[in-house]
């Protein structure tokens, strides 16, 4: 999961990548309007952490240009305006939450938790797919009601195709998903492909069918029929 931390406090920005780096997410930052604004636009994320005085603009039109372009990042609001105005305003537009400042880090990292599953899970805990049962909280993944022992990058890849079933994501978007925008600076995405392989030989060997398809010169898609 890959989390965008946009925040001009750079000591805060980076005590929350930290923490967060330790809660098994891959974590970019954004220091200024005009960084977040070039990494909304050229990458994709599980979820935003926005705070809304940035120098160079305001926050919230960084939150008015993901919901024109329609992208599915979940957004949390942080910021130490904590007006009233401020907080419906952020939400009229489409925020998923808001979180004032200061607050502590497990509260912030149980809010993406929850936004991340309401946005891709429809809010559950649990998630069936036939005979994968895989337990969010828990990070644990079974098979016909045995459990597969799955690295943090496949459990990731695993989330990431259930969460966007039936389409089509290219080894590109896939290689930015697990490392974040130093994929851009990788020779080649064969790193990709052996998570996957991986991936599907823990599965089929368990007794799952292979829902993981190749779409030869594309991607690969989950099809779970």
């Amino acid at each position: 999961m890959k989390i965008l931390i946009i925040e001009d406090e750079t000591e805060l920005a980076i005590n929350m990548a930290d923490y967060l780096t330790g809660q098994n997410y891959i974590c970019e930052m954004a220091h200024t309007f005009q960084q977040a604004w070039e990494k909304i636009n050229v990458y994709h994320y599980d979820c935003i952490l926005l705070d809304l005085m940035l120098p160079g603009g305001d926050g919230l039109k960084i939150l008015e240009e993901l919901k024109k372009q329609q992208k599915q990042e979940g957004v949390i609001i942080i910021s130490a305006k904590d007006s009233t105005e401020d907080k419906v305003k952020g939400l009229q537009i489409g925020a998923d939450d808001y979180l004032a400042k200061p607050f502590h880090l497990p509260e912030l990292a149980a809010r993406i938790f929850s936004v991340i599953r309401r946005k891709q899970f429809g809010n559950s805990n649990i998630i069936q797919v036939n005979e994968i049962q895989i337990d969010l909280p828990a990070k644990t993944v079974l098979v016909n009601n045995l459990a597969v022992a799955l690295t943090r990058k496949e459990f990731d890849l695993l989330l990431l195709f259930i969460g966007n079933k039936n389409r089509v994501i290219s080894k590109a978007a896939l290689a930015e998903h697990l490392s974040g925008d130093i994929a851009d600076m990788l020779d080649n995405h064969d790193f990709v492909y052996a998570h996957i392989k991986n991936l599907k030989r823990k599965l089929t060997d368990s007794g799952s069918v292979n829902y993981l398809k190749t779409i030869y010169g594309t991607g690969y898609k989950w099809e779970p029929g």
